[in-house]
């Protein structure tokens, strides 16, 4: 915001909230708007760019962009763009994270300490599962998955992955390549980075997490609705997996309830890129997009 500021050729508009735009906020602003830079929680339908005359660029403050109706915008001729390649390591540190502390159950072992109710070491207290020799499935070995796969080679797993294509990376990572049934009936734990599209919506239901194994953890840090909350709640309720790992839910900031009565998962408010220098980074390569296309230039990051 304070580059923007000083551009003496751009008048700036800002929310000034820690929070997404109201509905009402994004039609006003979109009104008048030769550019706009987005959240990943804002809605841009046909219906936002309709009142947008002027619209030029917007600029998604994420690397998905499923918010954002690509149809509609070009149609009118409005660039849309995203910040790739700013997040992955921050995204991967956070993956790690959460299964850490699910298979080691950290949260359940801070609430108890917490509690009043650690009484001292014991043979069988909290007991966890180690990650080394285990083997992780990654679904979508992209930039983020080879991320969280050096980690997970760090800590001594092994790695499946499946993605429509041979990954480039495969061969550094030593990853097999596997079809999904595979990877969830070898998997100890099943980490999603995939992006959402018809195709991954909803691609692990009641029969996919039926065919991972007692002891799995499944890990999804990509998008909510790639998973069937309901048959998750379900599998972690009558333990037909150990555990899972959630930053990202169906219908965020809404998370359901029968997430919260369980102690075998662990919950992130969406935290993903939530790191100092990666948000700034997001920012820079966020404007530079804006600024690119005003001063009629091409925009470095386009995904229309």
């Amino acid at each position: 915001m304070e580059i923007l500021e000083r551009d003496p050729h751009i008048e700036l508009r800002v929310n000034s909230e820690d929070r997404g735009c109201t509905r009402d906020e994004l039609v006003s602003g979109f009104q008048w708007a030769d550019g706009a830079l987005t959240m990943l929680s804002d809605k841009i339908d046909r219906e936002l760019l309709e009142v947008a005359p002027r619209l030029r660029v917007v600029a998604n403050y994420a690397v998905g962009y499923n918010n954002i109706d690509l149809t509609a915008a070009n149609e009118r001729h409005v660039v849309v763009t995203n910040t790739p390649h700013c997040l992955a390591e921050a995204t991967a540190d956070l993956t790690m994270g959460l299964l850490l502390a699910v298979a080691r159950r950290l949260v359940e072992g801070d609430g108890l300490v917490r509690a009043g109710l650690f009484k001292g070491w014991a043979p069988e207290f909290l007991l966890g599962m180690d990650l080394h020799g285990k083997t992780l499935g990654i679904i979508g070995l992209g930039e983020i998955g080879t991320c969280v796969a050096r980690r997970a080679r760090a800590f001594g797993m092994r790695i499946v992955y499946c993605a429509r294509h041979e990954a480039p990376t495969a061969s550094e990572l030593q990853a097999e390549r596997v079809e999904l049934p595979e990877l969830l009936r070898r998997s100890d734990v099943v980490s999603l980075h995939c992006p959402l599209t018809a195709e991954t919506k909803g691609m692990l239901g009641a029969a996919q997490l039926a065919a991972m194994k007692p002891t799995a953890y499944l890990i999804n840090t990509a998008r909510g609705a790639c998973i069937d909350e309901n048959a998750l709640i379900e599998a972690l309720r009558t333990h037909a997996i150990a555990g899972a790992a959630l930053d990202v839910y169906d219908g965020e900031p809404n998370v359901k309830a029968g997430f919260m009565a369980l102690k075998n998962v662990v919950l992130a408010p969406h935290l993903g890129s939530a790191a100092t220098e990666t948000r700034v980074t997001m920012g820079h390569v966020a404007i530079s997009n804006i600024l690119a296309v005003l001063n009629g230039g091409i925009a470095p990051n386009p995904v229309n």
